[in-house]
C-alpha cells in the first residue's frame, strides 16, 4: 500500500469520523444546553436567530483528524515505509505531532474560552490578556519543539528574496505571527461554514507542497484535517446546526500557522493564509481609522459596514452561501500561486 493511498484513506475515514460523529454530538451539546451566545454588536443584527445554537462542535474534526493522522502514521510505519534508525525520518515525525500537540494546546485555550462563554450566558471567556498569555505560551513551546527537532533555520525565505540567519531574532519574530495568524483564522468563524471551508482549502493546498518539499508525514496531518473538516461542514454550513466554538478555531488556527512554520517557506505561509490574514486586517483597519477620526474630527468614522470583512459582505447583500464560495475560491487561488512560488524559487 502506497503513502499516498493511505493518506487518501485517512482523509476519507476523518471525513467519515467527522461527520458521524456530529449524529450523537449535536444533541449531547442540546441536552447540556451548550449553546452559543450572540452579541449583535459583534454581528449584523439576523445573526440573533443563531442564538443557542450548539457550540464546540470543533471536537469533530479535532478527534477525527488527531485520531486517523497518527494511525495512518502507524499503518505506514508497520508496513515498512519508515526507517526507525533515520534521524530525520523520525524527526518528521515530531515535526507532525509538535503541529498536532501545539494545535490541541490551542484548542484547549478555545475550550477554556467557550466554557466560560456559556457557563455565563454571555459571549465574554477568557480576558485578552489571559488568552495573550496562554497563546504566548503555547507559541514559545512550539517554537522550541521545530528547533529540537531539526527545523532550526532562522532564515526568513519569502521566495525570491531570502535574509540571512537571524538566531534569536527569528523566533522573536515568529511569536507575534503565531499570535497573529492563529486569531485571524478565529475571527474568520464568524459566518455559516466559512472557517471550515477556507481551512478545507488550506489543508488541500498544504498536501501538495508537502509532497513539494517531502515532508510526508506532516501531509497525513493535513490530509485528515481536510478531511475532518468537510464531514465538518455537513452540520456547519448554513444553516448552521452546529458551531465549531472557539475550540475548534484556535485548533485550527495553530495547525495553519504550525503547518506553514514546519514547511519554512514564509511567502508559501503567507500566500496560503492571506484569506485569515485579510479578515484580521480589515479589523485592524477599522479600529485604527475609527480612533483616528474620532481625535481628529471628534467623531468616529468607518471603512467597512462592518468587521470581520465577511460581515462587510454579509451587510452589502451577499448570501453566507455566497461568501463561503467567494472566499474559499479566494483561498484557492493564493494557494495555487503559493505552489507556483515553490517551484519557481
Amino acid at each position: 500500500m502506497s503513502f499516498w493511498i493511505i493518506n487518501l484513506i485517512v482523509s476519507l475515514v476523518s471525513f467519515a469520523l467527522a461527520g458521524v460523529s456530529g449524529i450523537y454530538l449535536v444533541p449531547f451539546l442540546h441536552r447540556i444546553k451548550f449553546g452559543q451566545p450572540i452579541k449583535t454588536e459583534d454581528g449584523p443584527q439576523w445573526h440573533a436567530k443563531k442564538q443557542g445554537t450548539p457550540t464546540m462542535g470543533g471536537f469533530m474534526f479535532i478527534i477525527a483528524s488527531v485520531l486517523t493522522a497518527i494511525g495512518g502514521y502507524w499503518v505506514y510505519r508497520m508496513r515498512g515505509g519508515v526507517d526507525t534508525t533515520d534521524k530525520e525520518t523520525l524527526n518528521c515525525f515530531y515535526r507532525m505531532m509538535s503541529v498536532v500537540a501545539f494545535s490541541l494546546l490551542f484548542g484547549l485555550i478555545g475550550f477554556i474560552d467557550d466554557f466560560l462563554k456559556v457557563a455565563r450566558k454571555k459571549n465574554d471567556g477568557l480576558s485578552p490578556l489571559q488568552k495573550m498569555a496562554f497563546q504566548l505560551v503555547a507559541a514559545i513551546a512550539f517554537l522550541f519543539a521545530l528547533w529540537k527537532f531539526g527545523c532550526d533555520s532562522t532564515r526568513i525565505d519569502l521566495g525570491f528574496v531570502r535574509t540571512p540567519s537571524l538566531g534569536i531574532f527569528y523566533y522573536l519574530l515568529m511569536i507575534p505571527v503565531i499570535i497573529y495568524l492563529t486569531n485571524a483564522v478565529n475571527l474568520t468563524d464568524g459566518v455559516d461554514g466559512l472557517c471550515g471551508s477556507v481551512t478545507f482549502v488550506s489543508m488541500l493546498v498544504f498536501t501538495v507542497c508537502c509532497a513539494i518539499l517531502r515532508e510526508a508525514e506532516l501531509s497525513l496531518f493535513t490530509m485528515a484535517l481536510a478531511g475532518g473538516c468537510l464531514g465538518f461542514l455537513i452540520w456547519n454550513l448554513n444553516p448552521a446546526k452546529c458551531f465549531m466554538g472557539d475550540t475548534g478555531s484556535m485548533f485550527l488556527g495553530a495547525a495553519v500557522t504550525g503547518i506553514g512554520l514546519v514547511l519554512h517557506n514564509h511567502l508559501l505561509m503567507l500566500l496560503v493564509s492571506l484569506v485569515y490574514i485579510i479578515e484580521a486586517l480589515s479589523v485592524v483597519i477599522q479600529v485604527s481609522y475609527f480612533k483616528y477620526t474620532k481625535k481628529k474630527y471628534g467623531e468616529g468614522r468607518r471603512i467597512f459596514k462592518m468587521t470581520p470583512i465577511h460581515h462587510h459582505f454579509e451587510m452589502s447583500g451577499f448570501s453566507e452561501y455566497k461568501i463561503v464560495i467567494t472566499f474559499s475560491m479566494t483561498g484557492m487561488i493564493f494557494g495555487v500561486l503559493g505552489i507556483i512560488s515553490l517551484l519557481v524559487w
